[in-house]
């Protein structure tokens, strides 16, 4: 969860963007997104692997650059 404390001598604006930050390193919002709708397993696996499968092609590509 996450929590801020608002000093007295702070601007308000000031600590929303704090707050902000501190939501986007957390991933707070990636997360509420990612679980909005139910998702089956076997649709994650199925995801996951097309995932996998993208990073691994873009390393061959990579690779394939630097020569």
């Amino acid at each position: 969860m996450a929590e801020i404390a608002v000093f007295s001598d702070e601007n308000v604006e000031k600590a929303i963007k704090r707050f902000k930050k501190m939501v986007d390193r957390e991933g707070i919002l990636l997360e509420v997104k990612k679980r909005r709708y139910y998702a089956k397993p076997a649709s994650q696996k199925h995801e996951k692997l097309k995932k996998m499968e993208r990073k691994r092609r873009k390393k061959i590509m990579k690779t394939k650059k630097l020569y």
